[in-house]
C-alpha cells in the first residue's frame, strides 16, 4: 500500500468536498476506536476547523479514555482541532423509560443499541448545524458495503465517508502510518453500543480479515459450496449478513407512479 498517497488523496478529497459544499469545517464523533481516530486525523490534516465530539452513553471507562487520549494527541498536532463532550446517558435513560418493552429481550436490546447510535447522530448534526460543518462518517468498506455493520440513520447518517473504500486491515495500516495512539491500535474493535466489552468479532462471528476474504470471494461469484470447514462457515456468515443488511447499502427505494395514473 502506498500509504502516503492514500493519505494525501483522502485529505485532498475532503478539502475539495468541503469547498464545494460551502460549509466551514468538519464534525467527527470520537468513539475510542481506530476508524474514528483515523477519520479525525485525516479531517484535521485539511487545516479546516474540526470539532471532535465525545458522546458517551454509559460508556466503558477504557473506551472513553482512549478517545480522550486520541483527541489530546490531535490537539497537540493541529491548532484547528477543538473538542467537546456531551454525555447522552440521561437522555437515553429518559427515552428508554418512556418506551414500551417487548417479550423478545434480544430484539429489544438490539433496538436500544441502535438508539445509542441514533442519539449520537442527532447530536452530531446539532453541532454541524450551528457550526455550518459537515458530519464525517467513520465507516470502513467491510462495514459499509460488506456486512452492513452499522446503524441505519445512526452512524450511517453522515455527509461524506472518507475511509469507506478502505478495509479494516487497510484502516489499521493507515492509522499506524499517521500516528494514531497505540492504545487504540491495540484495542479490539468494538461498536461501543452495548454498555459492555463485547467486540465486533463477538457480534459478527468472524474477524475482519476473515470477512474481508469472504467479501472478495463473494464478489468473485463464489458460493458456500466452494469451501469447507472454517472458510465455509465464514463465507456463510458474510453472505447472511450481506443479505440481511442489504437495505442499508442501497439507495432509498422510490415507488415510481405510472405516467398513465398522473
Amino acid at each position: 500500500m502506498q500509504l502516503d498517497k492514500i493519505e494525501s488523496q483522502i485529505v485532498s478529497w475532503l478539502n475539495t468536498y468541503l469547498k464545494d459544499s460551502y460549509c466551514k469545517g468538519f464534525v467527527v464523533g470520537i468513539s475510542g476506536g481506530v476508524d474514528s481516530a483515523l477519520t479525525a486525523f485525516l479531517a484535521a490534516k485539511t487545516g479546516k476547523p474540526l470539532l471532535c465530539i465525545e458522546l458517551p452513553i454509559h460508556q466503558s471507562k477504557e473506551q472513553v479514555s482512549r478517545g480522550k487520549e486520541q483527541i489530546e494527541s490531535l490537539k497537540s498536532l493541529f491548532p484547528n482541532v477543538e473538542n467537546t463532550e456531551v454525555d447522552l446517558s440521561a437522555v437515553y435513560d429518559g427515552m428508554v423509560k418512556g418506551l414500551p418493552g417487548i417479550e423478545d429481550e434480544g430484539l429489544m436490546q438490539l433496538s436500544l443499541a441502535n438508539l445509542h447510535a441514533r442519539l449520537r447522530m442527532t447530536t452530531l448534526y446539532y453541532f454541524a448545524g450551528i457550526r455550518k460543518s459537515l458530519v464525517v462518517g467513520t465507516g470502513n468498506k467491510v462495514e459499509d458495503f460488506g456486512v452492513g455493520f452499522y446503524t441505519k440513520y445512526g452512524d450511517g447518517g453522515v455527509d461524506l465517508s472518507p475511509i469507506a473504500d478502505l478495509t479494516k486491515t487497510e484502516v489499521f495500516a493507515l492509522a499506524e502510518h499517521v500516528g494514531v495512539t497505540t492504545s487504540i491500535l491495540k484495542a479490539a474493535p468494538t461498536d461501543g453500543l452495548w454498555g459492555d466489552e463485547r467486540t465486533d468479532e463477538d457480534q459478527l462471528g468472524a474477524t475482519y480479515p476473515e470477512l474481508e476474504w469472504a467479501m472478495e470471494q463473494y464478489h468473485k461469484g463464489k458460493t458456500s459450496a466452494d469451501f469447507e470447514g472454517r472458510e465455509k462457515q465464514v463465507f456463510v456468515i458474510y453472505q447472511s449478513l450481506h443479505k440481511a443488511n442489504k437495505h442499508k447499502m442501497v439507495p432509498i427505494p422510490v415507488c415510481s407512479i405510472s405516467k398513465e395514473y398522473k
